[in-house]
C-alpha cells in the first residue's frame, strides 16, 4: 500500500508543479531556462574539446607504438 501512495503522491506533486509553473511562474520559469542555456552550451563545448584533444593524443600515441613495433621487428 505504501508504494501505491508514493506513486500517487509523486503524480500529484508533478501535476501541482506543472500547474504552478504554467499558471503562476511562467515568466520566471522562462527566465531560468533561458539563463541556463549559455552555461550548458559552454560545458558541452568544453567536454567536446577535451574529448577531441584526448582522441588526438590517443591517435599520436598509437602511431608511436606502431613505429616502435616496426623498429623492433
Amino acid at each position: 500500500m505504501g508504494k501505491v501512495l508514493a506513486i500517487l503522491g509523486g503524480l500529484i506533486a508533478m501535476v501541482g508543479g506543472v500547474v504552478l509553473v504554467y499558471i503562476v511562474w511562467w515568466d520566471q520559469f522562462k527566465t531560468v531556462v533561458f539563463g541556463c542555456i549559455p552555461p550548458i552550451l559552454f560545458l558541452i563545448g568544453l567536454v567536446a574539446l577535451i574529448s577531441g584533444i584526448s582522441g588526438v593524443k590517443d591517435c599520436i600515441r598509437s602511431k608511436k607504438a606502431e613505429k616502435e613495433e616496426e623498429k623492433t621487428e
